[in-house]
């Protein structure tokens, strides 16, 4: 007969007067962790104690019981209760609850054994319980600084517990189980919509890429920063005043956090620069055009009006003067210091804005001026309201009678005779932002041509590349302006150019909306700006003739490779002969096969230029199998694999970030090979098309570029902007 098993006796619970407990010497807690005794013994004195005290009797040395009990488990409990009584906020004799165990000691392993027991199982709470409960406690009316107050953590601690549990109830679920990190949780609170938070986890979860920033991202595509330039402009007070929702993101940086509805935005920056252009208006300007950026080259072919500085005053001078005299001392200070002092760092940055607002005085035009110019009203990158003044259009020049008309006394008359100025009103133009590219048909899943408003648009880029090239080159400028003027003076000029000997600049008809930001747009600008300032333009003719020819060599060969980059024209274009400003095939093979040879002699590398695929100016506008081969040629097979079977605009993301940094270009960006036998002329020169331009191109991409809606205004028509001339005699003779 098997013996019996033996019964499990619990140790009895029983009070016992505080003054009677001593801490164990062997308990195994010896480093601190975890909340401070303060924290426990607020919490103490809030609920009382919550787990009673596991204490054993201290035998005497006659192996007599003395009276006292020693605690191996919950030493800190009990110096948390001992605070209490130094603080008089609890009776020495006050009862604590304990565990007794009457148990043979067997040395003190017995008694170290229960410390590490006691410590080592006890199960540490799931953060989602503890989520829930705040939301219980909010719920059931506590604040949250209450709750913060209570367990003694920061108020922020208790809005991000609380928004983690507004998570949807199928996410939380999925935490439960541990499918989902707290990171990826935290990722999913930057919105509320519970339907788009499961969608999002849909998609991604069994995606290899679904970090915590890649679901920051997808929530908030269709947001708008509060750090981007309209709503900085707007004000997200303003925004919010008008019914708009800002999403927030308490675990990480946000920059303000995102502005939900765009079109709301939107409409407030219309009607906010609406308001500005009027006031323009009572200046006497004759148009005013306005959007929140301009494209490229928006005031080329405009004439820029040379108003009158408004002169300092005696004290603007000696505020002036102070300020550059506090920034020579406060430079001289810390001119040792490896890092300026944050204070003098801000201070310096201080003095150098006013300092430059005093350089930036404000021009005054003459009504006669204002009669016939116009103004640019856009938005600074950070948000403030730039206006570009004093801007004439051809259209409105003064012609020659005109001008013999003012001579007789009548200042106000304007193309021959045509009285402009305060009787008619100003034309405000609200050109809001460049446009974006438009979808295309359903996506094909073939490996088809290019859509060629595509290749025009990257053929904008490397033609800005060539002409910050060939401004750097001097040699190869002038011998590109040579090349050019010995074909025309001996007869041998053939249709098409790369170079425009006249250096009319070269519009472009299309272009991706952030081409004006670029490096090579940005490193023209600065060089035109230089250059500009260094010009006596505003004197008589005779006198630029003399500062040009007072020039040394380097600084007229520099001069000269600026001025004939402007001519420089690598656009790839439909064919048109027909037309006064297009261009036969043969004179765009010619066009391409020089802007090649161009590119060879400057060394034109569109990489070291800023040209990076990005969603917007490339991944996002071609088909699937198109981006998988980017892919596969920047990273390597293994990397398209793992993208392949990802939907359009997720594939176009994961492409952007894996093509990063790696140098992979299009192939109308790459620098082509030089091809002897097409030196020689038209016909071999064909060889420099592309493929769009001399097979079957996609129905679809050729309406694109047919559309008058898609296309930028071009030709020197009304707006005064310029456009590439042929100069073919067959074009000619055809038309």
């Amino acid at each position: 007969m098997a013996p019996a098993t033996p019964k499990i006796t619990l140790a009895s619970a029983r009070d016992i007067p505080f003054d009677k407990l001593v801490l164990s010497q062997s308990n195994v807690r010896r480093i601190k962790a975890g909340i401070s005794l303060e924290e426990l013994a607020g919490s103490i004195a809030r609920r009382g104690l919550i787990q009673s005290l596991h204490v054993r009797p201290v035998m005497g040395e006659d192996g007599q019981k003395t009276g006292f009990y020693e605690v191996p488990a919950g030493g800190r409990r009990f110096r948390a209760l001992e605070l209490l009584v130094k603080q008089k906020r609890l009776a020495k004799t006050a009862p604590v609850p304990c565990i007794v165990s009457d148990a043979k000691a067997g040395g003190d392993v017995l008694v170290a054994e229960l410390s590490l027991a006691e410590n080592i199982e006890r199960a540490p709470l799931h953060p989602l319980d503890q989520f829930r409960a705040f939301q219980t406690m909010r719920e059931s009316g506590m604040t949250e600084e209450a709750i913060a107050a209570a367990f003694f953590v920061d108020v922020k601690v208790v809005k991000q517990r609380l928004r983690l549990a507004s998570v949807s109830p199928a996410l939380l679920e999925v935490y439960a189980e541990d499918a989902m990190t707290l990171e990826q949780l935290m990722a999913f609170t930057v919105t509320d919509d519970h339907a788009r938070q499961e969608q999002v986890w849909q998609a991604i979860r069994d995606s290899w890429s679904k970090e915590p920033y890649t679901i920051r991202r997808i929530l908030t595509e269709t947001t708008v920063r509060a750090c981007d330039r309209r709503a900085l402009f707007v004000g997200v007070s303003a925004y919010e005043a008008a019914g708009g929702t800002v999403l927030r993101d308490l675990f990480e940086g946000d920059d303000g956090g995102w502005l939900q509805d765009a079109a709301l935005l939107d409409r407030l920056v219309a009607e906010k620069l609406k308001a500005e252009a009027d006031a323009l208006t009572a200046e006497g300007w004759a148009w005013v055009d306005v959007a929140v950026s301009f494209p490229y080259g928006h005031d080329r072919g405009l004439r820029q009006l040379a108003g009158t500085t408004i002169d300092l005053t005696v004290e603007e001078r000696a505020t002036r003067e102070a300020l550059r005299d506090e920034y020579d001392q406060l430079e001289a200070e810390h001119a040792e210091a490896e890092e300026l002092p944050e204070d003098v760092d801000r201070r310096l940055g201080e003095i150098e804005a006013a300092l430059e607002a005093y350089e930036q005085r404000p021009m005054i035009f003459s009504p006669e001026q204002r009669a016939r110019a116009g103004v640019f009203v856009s938005l600074g990158s950070d948000g403030s309201l730039f206006v570009d003044r004093g801007y004439v259009r051809p259209d409105d020049e003064v012609t020659r009678s005109s001008e013999d008309d003012d001579a007789r006394g009548s200042p106000d008359a304007i193309d021959g005779g045509t009285p402009r100025g305060a009787a008619q009103p100003a034309i405000i133009t609200l050109a809001g932002e460049p446009e974006a590219g438009e979808e295309g048909d359903e996506e094909m899943e073939t490996f088809k041509a290019l859509p060629e408003r595509l290749v025009t648009e990257l053929s904008a880029y490397r033609t800005l590349g060539l002409r910050d090239a060939l401004a750097l080159h001097p040699h190869v400028a002038l011998t590109a302006l040579l090349h050019r003027l010995v074909l025309d003076c001996f007869g041998s000029r053939s249709s098409g150019a790369a170079l425009e000997a006249a250096v009319r600049p070269v519009h472009f008809p299309v272009q991706a909306p952030d081409l004006g930001e670029s490096l090579p747009a940005r490193n023209i600008e600065a060089r035109h700006a230089a250059w500009k300032a260094d010009l006596p333009l505003d004197e008589d003719d005779d006198r630029l003739w003399s500062w040009i020819d007072g020039l040394d060599d380097a600084s007229r060969l520099a001069l000269l490779a600026h001025c004939v980059s402007f001519g420089v024209n690598a656009l790839v274009e439909r064919p048109n002969p027909y037309s006064g400003t297009g261009v036969s095939q043969a004179g765009l093979a010619r066009r391409l096969f020089e802007a090649d040879r161009l590119a060879r002699a400057t060394g034109l590398d569109l990489v070291e230029a800023g040209w990076q695929p990005t969603v917007e100016n490339y991944l996002g506008r071609v088909t699937k199998p198109r981006i998988i081969e980017a892919v596969r040629e920047g990273v390597g097979e293994g990397a398209a694999r793992l993208i392949d079977h990802l939907k359009k605009p997720d594939m176009a993301r994961e492409a952007e970030r894996l093509l990063a940094d790696t140098g992979w270009l299009p192939e109308p960006l790459r620098p082509r090979v030089a091809d002897g036998g097409a030196a020689g002329g038209e016909d071999a020169g064909s060889a420099c098309l592309p493929a769009l331009l001399t097979d079957d191109a996609d129905g679809a991409d050729l309406e694109e570029m047919d559309d008058p809606a898609r296309k930028a205004p071009s030709g020197a028509g009304e707006d005064g902007t310029a456009r590439v001339e042929d100069d073919d005699p067959q074009g000619m003779a055809a038309e």
